[in-house]
């Protein structure tokens, strides 16, 4: 049993591309509107010869498609941050909410509660818990979803369930004598009145085509982007459509960017109400590229994909004789959000390709972005990174390049007026990035350490919580990576940040959740705690072997808990396992932990096979509810902490 315990760039030159088109217009041009650098299409014809004409790898298909990846880092804020708990005694006083990057901006993630019930996606299935007081949790209701449920929102006494489908229908197209069948993905969002928990009451569903990619929620509007490949049923394109509760479909107008690109895929950004069932949702749909990365403030939407554009020529392709590859570059779209309306406003390009959504903040009026730019010569190939501040007509005003040559970003995380950015090849350099003038980004601080994180996190306007894997040299030069590592960094001396504590848990292998998804990192600093889930690989010594000091290894699977003090480091608290021997050693593991929750004085692990409840005062485990999709595992009692 567990105790408690405490523990505790290759320089290019200097190039700056700052090719980017104005404010939205709304002007004529041969017929066609265009907004920005986006042109709108006049028929489905134009739709079909412009594919034809410029998409790569466009097949004519019996109407199936796939698209690779389909559905599945303002200020600082503690996050999940404590909210009112609705009325009623036997809700939590206090408890957490979805980890997010932007305050008041939710994020979709299979996971909710509302400080007395907990509404989980478990398997096929919509499962609800009456969780507190912890004692007397109990499933409630169990409602079967149709097609592959993936994330869901929560507002008040609405839920809404996103779900990946499969549609087949008959189409008459032009040339053939009879209907062909046609089956097409497409995204269902079920809105659900949960006012009687044991009963949800399903009112509306809102229908896209394509499968999910992502979406936000801001007050009670939904903004969810939904992608799919051109699909092609004979030498008729299928274009992107939006319904409600199986009615007419609303066919959105379809932009195009003005730079060519290499691949198109459609991409439709919609907005409907979770309340108002007589609204009809907003819809556009645009002809980008792959790799998109979503981000999202209170006021606006920015969609950001890779482009490979022409190689350098001129002036610039005379200084590095040697360039071998094409220009990488990130192009972005601006979208207005406001009360469920998406209209565009701009579109910018800066140098090189994204991390993820932590690359794109947010602050005043301008967009802030970290990228990586990677090529090669007739000899070698480079790395380096760049930060660049954006107007809101999306013009670059703010130029900082070549920094951390031969390494890439591991993490971003905008804070203010500053920028937390680690880059990697064999220590961990975590700078400190000055963004107060915005036409005038600077350094102000580096620190290298061995290892790096690939998340980091504001524990206040002084320090910053950094998840990752510890590293060392090898023996013949190299890098070898090691354990999960769990750093704190004191960013008070900004030109001198240092890393106050460390923790490094399990061997080589050993992984957790929050490394990709920030949703699996819980962090509370007004109850002083941290949880992480974890997958370890644990060095044993093998009691069997016949060779003194012979040692194995064996897997371990649950959550850790820490303190965390700027004056103590982390402290471990306990450990938290659904099972002794349970699943074996994989992401999807039935008793690995993917989410932890809090309400009041109790913590909610959550794993794939069922909701742990354990007090955080001892550790004692207070109760277990197993899920509906059970993963073939009998149910087993382990002691934990």
């Amino acid at each position: 049993m567990e105790k408690w315990s405490p523990v505790l760039v290759v320089v290019l030159g200097s190039l700056v591309i700052a090719a980017i088109i104005g404010t939205a217009l709304a002007s004529e041009d041969a017929g066609n509107e265009t907004l920005g650098d986006l042109q709108k299409f006049s028929s489905k014809e134009e739709i079909e010869a412009f594919l034809k004409e410029h998409a790569r790898g466009v097949e004519h298909s019996n109407g199936y498609s796939w698209l690779p990846g389909a559905g599945g880092r303002e200020t600082a804020m503690d996050a999940p941050a404590p909210t009112s708990a609705p009325p009623g005694q036997t809700a939590a006083r206090d408890y957490s909410t979805t980890n997010v990057q932007v305050e008041g901006v939710d994020e979709a993630d299979f996971l909710k509660n509302d400080g007395r019930y907990i509404y989980v996606i478990s398997g096929e299935s919509l499962a609800i818990l009456e969780a507190f007081p912890a004692e007397d949790a109990k499933i409630v209701s169990e409602t079967r979803i149709e097609g592959t449920p993936t994330a869901l929102f929560l507002a008040g006494d609405r839920l809404v369930v996103f779900a990946a489908g499969r549609e087949e229908s008959m189409t008459t197209v032009k040339g053939s004598v009879a209907p062909i069948p046609v089956q097409r993905m497409v995204t269902h969002a079920y809105i659900y009145d949960i006012g009687d928990r044991s009963n949800p009451d399903l009112v509306r569903t809102q229908t896209f085509t394509g499968s999910y990619y992502n979406a936000r929620m801001i007050g009670d509007d939904v903004y969810v982007l939904t992608q799919e490949a051109p699909l092609w049923i004979r030498d008729e394109i299928a274009l992107p459509e939006v319904r409600t509760d199986g009615g007419e479909p609303i066919m959105p107008d379809v932009y195009r960017p003005g730079t060519p690109l290499q691949n198109y895929v459609f991409y439709t950004a919609s907005a409907f109400s979770v309340r108002n069932d007589r609204s009809t949702p907003d819809a556009e749909t645009f002809l980008l590229g792959y790799d998109t990365t979503l981000f999202v403030s209170q006021k606006n939407l920015y969609i950001g994909y890779r482009y490979m554009g022409a190689a350098y020529s001129g002036p610039v392709a005379a200084t590095m004789p040697d360039y071998a590859g094409s220009r990488e570059e990130t192009i972005i779209h601006r979208f207005a959000i406001d009360d469920g309306r998406i209209d565009y406003q701009a579109m910018g390009r800066v140098p090189g390709h994204l991390l993820n959504q932590f690359s794109l903040d947010e602050y005043g009026e301008n967009l802030r972005v970290a990228t990586t730019v990677e090529g090669w010569t007739r000899e070698r190939s480079f790395q380096y990174n760049n930060v660049y501040v954006l107007n809101p007509a999306m013009e670059t005003i703010g130029t900082l390049e070549h920094l951390a040559p031969d390494e890439r970003i591991y993490a971003a995380r905008f804070v203010g007026d500053r920028l937390y950015l680690v880059t990697f090849k064999r220590v961990d350099p975590l700078f400190v990035i000055d963004l107060s003038d915005p036409k005038h980004p600077g350094i102000l601080g580096k620190l290298k350490i061995p290892g790096y994180s690939d998340y980091l996190h504001p524990y206040d306007a002084d320090h910053i919580i950094g998840i990752g894997k510890e590293t060392s040299e090898n023996t013949w030069g190299g890098v070898s990576v090691e354990g999960l590592k769990i750093a704190l960094f004191d960013v008070s001396d900004v030109n001198n940040p240092i890393q106050v504590d460390t923790v490094v848990i399990g061997e080589p292998g050993t992984d957790s959740e929050a490394l990709r998804d920030h949703k699996a990192f819980l962090f509370v600093k007004e109850k002083n705690l941290l949880v992480i889930p974890v997958s370890e690989i644990k060095r044993v010594e093998n009691p069997e072997s016949r060779y003194p000091g012979s040692y194995g290894t064996t897997t371990w699977q649950g959550a850790y808990v820490y303190s965390v003090k700027p004056e103590d480091g982390f402290t471990l608290r306990g450990t938290v396992a659904h099972a002794e021997k349970g699943s074996p050693y994989t992401w999807d593991s039935a008793d690995a932990v993917r989410r932890s929750l809090f309400m009041d004085d109790t913590l909610y692990t959550v794993s794939h096979r069922s909701i742990v409840m354990t007090d955080l005062a001892d550790g004692s485990r207070i109760n277990e509810v197993f899920l509906p999709y059970r993963w073939g595992i009998s149910p087993t009692p382990v002691p934990v902490w």
